[in-house]
């Protein structure tokens, strides 16, 4: 699960992590109020973010014209102005698609004179199975960029679960980022405070870019997360209320939110073909051989081992959610769910939602013989699919792509 970056800066700064102040406003003049606040205490800029769950805010463009969702600001006027042009608008980025977000909270914060721009994330290693904390000198860049033109410019620290982050390994992690004197005790502190959020957060991800040199007040430098991103592992989610309370809803697709009322693990994508498969490796592989044979998936969509026939029905209501889908691959392997009890859901299914796109299944394990006799039974214009391949190339002849 992914949160805003306001409610990222309020973990961190739990954890001790050193944040310029900053505040999240949904009107604008309550944005330009605390401006003259920050202007009044000597703050020298302002920087206003749109909050929303995608990146490249900065070089997005709002659909009425306006460019940029994140704007350095010398006046409270000016963060009034943009707050305005921001606020109720859709922005479009790389990862947002054409359809962009809509802004319903602009974020507000102190921008520190800026001397070094580092990069700082904790995450799961899962070759080992462990933590780690990686650091690059190359902040405010696309570390996967960086990852592929400087490799050498990434250093990681893989912490023993059991101990937790040890102070020398912070004090490592700061001097490998240059950091010196008495910036590597404030390189430490930051980096257990990094890794305190993720570990009791259950996040996956926990990342600072960039993680800054700033001049202070009192003419020394000090080490500040200017930006912050965090993912949350949903299914860790049971154990804090207070993370479950920061979902934002308007900003996930609508049939993903209805997709996990039913316990389905949907993503919608923009092909044309649906799939209703049951365990997410088959699922990966039938995405994978629709497109091998011409198609193109339009969802993700992984029932379980043990989908019910009101599961089975729920997840036919979505796909057809979808104006994109032209038809539908189901493929279903019998382990534990037997495959007479999916043909029967597949039927109750078809016959509820009144389908009319081509309908292709490919059925195979537990009594597949009774599944198949269910549907040629049913009288319904199912498609057979003998084979996976067989069932994928069936669909996309039938799609017409």
């Amino acid at each position: 699960m992914n949160i805003h970056e306001y409610q990222a800066r309020q973990l961190l700064t739990q954890y001790g992590v050193s944040l310029p102040p900053a505040e999240v406003f949904t009107d604008a003049a309550a944005a330009r109020q605390f401006a003259e606040q920050l202007f009044a205490k000597g703050e020298p800029l302002a920087v206003i973010k749109v909050q929303i769950h995608a990146g490249g805010r900065g070089k997005g463009t709002f659909k009425n014209g306006f460019k940029g969702g994140v704007k350095l600001c010398k006046t409270a006027d000016a963060v009034f102005e943009n707050a305005t042009a921001m606020l109720g608008n859709v922005l479009v980025t790389k990862q947002t698609g054409p359809e962009g977000r809509l802004v319903s909270k602009v974020l507000v914060a102190s921008a520190p004179e800026i001397k070094k721009e580092l990069y700082c994330a904790v995450l799961l290693d899962r070759a080992q199975s462990r933590p780690i904390i990686m650091v690059s000198t190359e902040g405010g860049m696309d570390i996967e960029q960086v990852a592929v033109e400087q490799p050498e410019k990434i250093i990681k620290e893989t912490i023993d679960p059991a101990l937790g982050l040890l102070p020398f390994q912070g004090r490592k992690l700061a001097v490998a980022l240059g950091l010196k004197g008495e910036m590597i005790a404030a390189g430490a502190k930051l980096f257990a405070g990094l890794f305190k959020t993720w570990w009791e957060c259950d996040a996956s991800l926990v990342e600072i870019n960039p993680l800054c040199i700033v001049a202070g007040r009192d003419g020394k430098d000090a080490l500040m997360a200017v930006d912050a991103k965090i993912s949350l592992d949903e299914s860790a989610l049971y154990r804090h209320p207070n993370l479950q309370a920061m979902r934002d809803l308007a900003e996930e697709a609508p049939l993903e939110i209805e997709a996990s009322k039913h316990s389905l693990n949907y993503i919608k994508l923009d092909g044309s073909i649906a799939c209703l498969v049951n365990g997410a490796g088959l699922a990966m592989a039938t995405m994978d051989i629709i497109q091998h044979f011409g198609g193109r998936p339009a969802n993700f969509l992984d029932v379980g081992g043990g989908a019910s026939k009101e599961q089975v029905t729920a997840a036919f209501r979505i796909i057809l959610g979808d104006p994109n889908v032209k038809g539908i691959l189901v493929n279903i392997f019998g382990g534990i769910m037997q495959c007479d009890i999916i043909a029967t859901g597949i039927v109750a299914a078809v016959k509820e939602t009144k389908l009319h796109l081509p309908l292709v299944v490919r059925l195979e394990g537990n009594n597949v013989a009774l599944g198949k006799k269910i549907l040629l039974d049913s009288g319904l214009p199912i498609i057979n699919g003998d084979s996976m391949a067989d069932a994928a190339q069936k669909v996309v002849q039938a799609v017409g792509k």
